[in-house]
């Protein structure tokens, strides 16, 4: 099908239930905490529901993870809404994303006005959300590789964004944090971890502050091709 026809096939998708389903969504974000518009605003634009799988449409809109491809999630909406207004995103703002996954969180960055750059290990979800997210018209600059390294050539950002829990803070990422810059980073293994907010100093030193308990899927070295 060619991706114009895709593209309208899709937009055909998102109605009016679709859309008021997620001014409900917001409401239950605003109610929990998330006050930054640009966020708010991003969530309530971008159509949830095609990022999961056609058998869980009547669940997109739920504040709550789901499953797709490669045994991954897609994360609760609140998660994506707490990370993103955890890095005060300006317009222009270099962010370096570590696990694409579905593209959902890619996709609220650009939103929020963010250049992103993407890392994913797993080359199905890889392949398949690179084009997604081109049929949809977002462009993030997409890699598939380890988010432990960051990717250096592209360094330094002013924002950091790992969407998987980290059992440590890799070192090469917070050397590609530009200083002034933030990272969000789910930290810690277990089923719970901590969300740790990073923010590197003028002089090269590091602040971390604890913003609250999640879960999160392991972040794993390596790539993986199958």
């Amino acid at each position: 099908m060619p991706k114009e026809t895709y593209f309208c096939t899709m937009l055909k998708q998102d109605g009016y239930t679709e859309k008021g389903m997620r001014r409900q969504l917001v409401q239950v974000l605003r109610d929990k905490g998330i006050s930054d518009e640009k966020v708010l605003q991003a969530i309530e634009k971008i159509p949830r529901h095609l990022f999961v799988d056609s058998a869980l449409k009547e669940l997109a809109y739920k504040d709550m993870a789901l499953r797709i491809a490669a045994g991954q999630t897609i994360s609760q909406p609140y998660t994506v809404a707490f990370q993103t207004q955890m890095l005060n995103i300006r317009k222009g703002d270099k962010v370096l994303e570590i696990g694409t996954g579905s593209g959902y969180q890619a996709a609220v960055l650009l939103e929020c006005g963010a250049k992103v750059y993407s890392i994913e290990r797993q080359k199905e979800l890889f392949d398949k959300t690179r084009v997604f997210l081109e049929t949809l018209g977002y462009a993030p600059k997409m890699v598939f590789g380890d988010g432990y390294k960051g990717l250096p050539g592209y360094a330094p950002f002013q924002k950091i964004v790992i969407t998987a829990a980290a059992p440590v803070i890799p070192e090469a990422l917070l050397e590609q944090l530009a200083p002034g810059g933030r990272m969000s980073i789910p930290f810690g293994e277990g089923e719970q971890q901590k969300m740790i907010l990073v923010e590197k100093q003028a002089d090269g030193s590091y602040t971390q502050t604890e913003m609250g308990d999640f879960r999160f899927v392991p972040m794993l070295h390596g790539t993986q091709r199958s």
